[in-house]
């Protein structure tokens, strides 16, 4: 294990320390900006896979913790939404190995739905968090949160953003606070049932077991936490978490200046002391004033940032109009050049069809969700992934009928593996008066975030040949009345008159629209060669007489 300095992405070097770790196992889901991490831990030999979602990679990575193996788990903020139910009855349970839940967050919203702030989830389930600033407190601080998390056999929130996850600074491998942390354990089940089982009888304890954690963490965190005080003036306290402290350092070396490397449960003597030090104590932290809350919730008088600068990232030129009590209007940055659907892109098509019929559509997220804009404009609704069939199921069950009769549901090959199915199922076994219209868009692959593999395109996170989800047959299974497969090179007028027709009845319908994502055709082709030749060259199977 080579300790040289690496120049890494906050990615790279989480990656690099699971490895580093002995992690056994890493799931998740893509999204940006989270997606490099176990894309980069698969590259350097680990084992990582994705999983259709969110809550089945936590659910997964919860088993192979039970099972005595480190487990990385990852996704972006949204993905933590659907993973919360695992998670909240996790914090409960007593875990036989590190188990470390990766949240990237994405302030500004620079590919996401929306600017949810997730440091209110360690608060809300109970589970503690780490924010590192940089790659090296991204490095230093995942093998901490294995630590952490094995000594009090608890999972970990590993909170980054879009700046820590995607910038790149030197990593000092095996240097920091966790270079000392244990061996990987070995795996194996051990039987725990009133550690493992939450029902209430077991689950009532558990809870006091949990504050009790969470008490004695919060001890260590004052005594010997991840916590840094850059010394300054007297005159200005900062207190700062993630990337924020690397903003301060810049916009005010002067000041004194505190670093809160586990931000839950939080340090509040360290913070105390530190203020007593302070002429002037504030509070900069992107998103939601969670730590300014918490720091005046424990008597502690701080400033906070104005509301203008609760929105989007922060930079050095904000933080230092925060710090001179600026309000006044930012400067509006330029207009860059709007996203659109690629040339050659399969959905254009489809949307064309959809805006000429003047269909009501419920859309979903994915590359797809560019049919909102001109020159298609056809799309109505948009909220989260698979939310597309629930919305246009709803619409279809109040609208007067000649309006019930536009709605279409939209939604992308991954993002129907991802959260879709469930919604078929309701339209099956509720269906409107008017019936229903389901589309699937299949590129093959989830282009969205970087062209990754998903359970439909029969390839795993590397590339290797597994098990295929089939859309039709799936659909046929499930009591869909009607399903067609329309290749989107068919001639043209194929499409809209089918939907015309299917629109026209009072009937469940899916419509699987398939073409490769112009992007992803050439790995698609390499990769199926791959497979093919592989197989060909296989020796042929033993018969025993």
């Amino acid at each position: 294990m080579s300790d040289a300095p690496q120049l890494l992405s906050g990615d790279e070097a989480i990656a690099l320390a699971a490895l580093h770790a002995g992690v056994r196992l890493g799931t998740g889901y893509p999204g940006t900006p989270s997606t490099e991490i176990l894309e980069t831990f698969d590259r350097l030999g680990g084992r990582a896979q994705w999983s259709p979602n969110e809550k089945v990679a936590l659910e997964v990575g919860l088993g192979a913790a039970f099972g005595g193996a480190r487990t990385l788990v990852t996704m972006k903020h949204v993905g933590v939404n659907v993973a919360a139910d695992p998670l909240f009855t996790a914090a409960y349970t007593d875990l036989a190995a590190g188990l470390v839940l990766v949240s990237a967050d994405d302030p500004g919203m620079a590919s996401s739905q929306n600017e949810q702030d997730n440091r209110h989830y360690a608060r809300a389930a109970s589970v503690p968090m780490l924010e590192p600033m940089d790659s090296q407190e991204a490095y230093d601080f995942t093998l901490l949160a294995f630590e952490l998390s094995e000594r009090w056999h608890l999972p970990v929130l590993l909170r980054v953003t879009t700046r820590v996850c995607h910038a790149k600074t030197i990593v000092w491998p095996q240097n920091g606070f966790a270079a000392g942390s244990p061996v990987a354990p070995e795996p194996g089940f051990k039987r725990d049932i009133p550690a493992r089982v939450m029902i209430p009888a077991y689950a009532k304890p558990a809870h006091r077991r949990l504050r009790q954690k969470l008490a004695e963490i919060a001890a260590w965190n004052n005594a010997e936490g991840p916590n840094r005080v850059f010394a300054g003036g007297p005159q200005l306290g900062l207190i700062a978490t993630g990337i924020a402290a690397m903003h301060a350092r810049e916009a005010a070396p002067e000041a004194s200046l505190l670093t809160i490397g586990l931000t839950y449960p939080l340090p509040l003597e360290t913070i105390r002391a530190f203020a007593q030090g302070c002429e002037r104590l504030l509070v900069l932290e992107e998103g939601d004033p969670v730590l300014l809350d918490a720091v005046r919730a424990a008597g502690i008088p701080a400033e906070g940032k104005p509301e203008q600068y609760r929105f989007g990232e922060l930079n050095v030129a904000r933080v230092r109009r925060i710090l001179a009590g600026d309000q006044s209007a930012e400067p509006v940055p330029p207009k860059g050049k709007p996203p659109e659907l690629c040339q050659g892109c399969s959905h254009r098509g489809v949307f064309e069809v959809l805006r000429d019929l003047n269909c009501i559509v419920a859309g979903d997220i994915g590359c797809y969700t560019l049919g909102v804009l001109p020159p298609f404009q056809a799309m109505d609704t948009c909220v989260c992934m698979g939310a597309s069939i629930g919305v246009g199921l709803g619409l279809r069950h109040v609208l007067p009928e000649e309006e019930a009769r536009r709605v279409v549901s939209v939604i992308g090959d991954s993002t129907f593996v991802h959260s879709g199915i469930t919604g078929l199922a309701e339209m099956v076994y509720n269906p409107p008066a008017t019936g229903h219209v389901v589309m699937i868009l299949d590129n093959g692959t989830t282009a969205m975030t970087g062209q990754q593999e998903h359970p439909g395109t029969g390839r795993t996170l590397s590339h290797d040949p597994t098990g295929r989800i089939h859309f039709e047959d799936l659909a046929r299974a499930m009591g869909v009345q009607n399903v067609h497969l329309v290749d989107s090179q068919a001639p043209e007028g194929t499409l809209a008159a089918l939907l015309k027709d299917l629109l026209a009845r009072s009937e469940t319908s899916l419509v699987v629209t398939r073409q490769p994502c112009v992007l992803a055709a050439p790995k698609i082709r390499f990769y199926e060669k791959a497979a093919a030749d592989r197989s060909a060259t296989a020796p042929a199977p033993v018969v025993d007489d």
